[in-house]
């Protein structure tokens, strides 16, 4: 059978799977719509932590920017990676304590005002809708190429699927079809990665073995004048590198859909345990990827460079057909020149690197049922992520907004209605977005990682720990850093506006640093010169760094 039947086999029984356990799980009330009825045991949750966080960047955009920058590509790796650890020491266990539903009733109810909250929650829509045009562009990107539809059609397959499961179980239903997916993605990612380390004579298991084909990487890729793989800073500037690195981990510590995982437990403990399960079930993927991009960038270059046209191998036509892979015969002599910058000879290849680890297996030569295995797992990434999101945001409108500021005191089913209509509108917003991207998959991730550490990083931060901070001064910073970050993305990303960056030279995708730390400042300042919160709050603030305290709900201060 062809790649496109067994795709469609494969992603019929996966999706099949994801819709059963949604109508299952179906939510009856807000608690469980919301935060799962705080009854998630800590495996299961680490799981669902995970398939939440690894997205469609890190199932298919973040070995291909290994695969394309070499080392400066590790930038990601260093990000999320040290990002979540970050989260589950610092962050998790005290939000978890606080035991609301959504990050905006953590800032609303700690910072005493209804108009933190709604700036809160406005930061949580920005930050949310931008990550899901990620997930929502990975979802056309497999389905354009596997499925042999457009990705404008994928990306609608993929909005009516997660909207099922996202407004039938809530956070219920979400997180055992994440549980599913989580599985899904992992053997759909290390499966193929043992069978090329076992095809180019390596030993199987690939985080073991990389390093053997790195010599001969590095000498094809500085013959072809891409500068040596392993090369350090050859792509992005120190400076770069450090702002990109502190804003990937400060926005996984402040991103709203995995802080929200961590009201699922049913104690302090359990979110703590869960935090270190998510850690194990993240790093079996994150030690894998740098593996997986050096076999792509090895047997890419071996496949293509200096090869006859018309003797490309049919997974080469087929990318074409989206896209994402072109080729220019610029000399007019029918071979394929893939040459760097630093090569005598033009370039006549651009390969998108978005389709590095789903053309992979293909590349290497696996078998059909592998690369349909591939493609699944690239749709379990994305749809797991982006049903969190739409989580987000449903929750940020129905329950934050509509609940709690414009219609407070309404019942337990106008609540769950209003959670409800409101991922059936963020669907619509993210398969707008999901259809004319502002970026590749990970960068446009990454601005949404920047909009995070700008906005919630530091008020959650002095939240916890400082509790002078005022209600004042949390507005005022997450307003400076969200206006401040996505104003400099905007103008400098360059599917946007495109400018040059104008700040030290610092990337759309590293400016969220800048932000983070503007953030922190005017909060200080603006605390320090306004009164002292409430004595209530600082009490309340005090005791969630208290261990003793076995009750996981603490009272919620009276919003003003």
């Amino acid at each position: 059978m062809s790649v496109e039947v067994w795709t469609w086999i494969i992603v019929g029984l996966t999706f099949s799977l994801y819709i059963g356990i949604a109508v299952r799980s179906r939510a009856k009330d807000t608690e469980q719509f919301y935060v799962a009825g705080h009854g998630v045991p800590p495996i299961a949750n680490g799981m669902a932590v995970a398939a939440d966080w690894m997205s469609a960047a890190s199932f298919i955009s973040m070995a291909g920017i290994i695969a394309i920058l070499g080392f400066d590509g590790a930038v990601y790796l260093m990000g999320w990676t040290g990002g979540y650890v970050l989260l589950a020491l610092l962050l998790a266990p005290y939000l978890r304590k606080f035991g609301k539903y959504t990050v905006p009733d953590f800032v609303g109810d700690r910072y005493y005002s209804q108009t933190a909250r709604v700036v809160a929650l406005v930061c949580a829509i920005f930050v949310s809708f931008t990550y899901v045009a990620g997930q929502m562009r990975g979802v056309g990107i497999v389905f354009s190429r596997f499925l042999n539809v457009s990705i404008v059609w994928g990306v609608i397959i993929g909005m009516l699927i997660v909207s099922v499961y996202a407004i039938t179980g809530g956070m219920k239903g979400i997180t055992w079809t994440q549980v599913a997916q989580y599985t899904v993605l992992i053997i759909a990612y290390l499966i193929p990665a043992w069978a090329i380390a076992s095809k180019l004579g390596f030993f199987p298991i690939p985080q073991f073995s990389f390093g053997n084909v790195l010599p001969d990487l590095n000498a094809l890729s500085t013959d072809l004048g891409f500068g040596s793989y392993t090369e350090p800073f050859v792509r992005l500037s120190t400076l770069n590198v450090l702002m990109i690195t502190i804003s990937l981990m400060a926005g996984t510590a402040g991103l709203p859909h995995v802080i929200v995982r961590f009201y699922t437990t049913r104690t302090v403990r359990d979110a703590r345990w869960s935090a270190g399960w998510a850690l194990l079930f993240i790093a079996i993927l994150y030690t894998t990827a740098p593996a997986v991009a050096s076999f792509a960038k090895f047997n890419l270059i071996n496949e293509v460079s200096n090869t006859a046209y018309t003797d490309v191998p049919s997974w080469f036509t087929s990318w074409e057909d989206t896209g994402l892979l072109t080729y220019e015969d610029l000399n007019g002599d029918g071979l394929i020149q893939y040459t760097g910058s630093g090569s005598d000879v033009a370039n006549e290849l651009t390969v998108d690197r978005d389709i590095m680890v789903l053309a992979n297996p293909e590349i290497a030569g696996l078998a059909a049922p592998v690369v349909a295995l591939v493609a699944a797992g690239g749709l379990a990434a994305a749809l797991s992520t982006a049903s969190g999101l739409l989580l987000v945001i449903g929750s940020s409108i129905g329950h934050d907004l509509y609940s709690r500021v414009l219609k407070r005191g309404t019942s337990e089913k106008q609540r769950l209605m209003a959670g409800r209509v409101a991922i059936s509108v963020g669907v619509l917003g993210a398969g707008l977005l999901g259809i004319f991207p502002p970026g590749f998959v990970a960068e446009v991730v990454a601005f949404a990682f920047g909009l995070a550490a700008a906005s919630f990083f530091p008020v959650i931060v002095l939240g916890i720990f400082w509790k002078r901070t005022t209600s004042q001064g949390a507005i005022a910073g997450m307003a400076t850093g969200l206006i401040f970050t996505a104003t400099y993305i905007i103008l400098t990303a360059p599917k946007m506006l495109g400018n040059d960056p104008f700040i030290f030279n610092i990337s759309a995708q590293g400016i969220g640093t800048f932000g983070m730390i503007l953030n922190f400042l005017v909060t200080y300042f603006v605390s320090k010169a306004t009164p002292p919160p409430p004595q209530e709050i600082q009490d309340m603030v005090a005791s969630l760094r208290v261990p003793e305290v076995a009750e996981p709900y603490l009272e919620a201060a009276n919003v003003k």
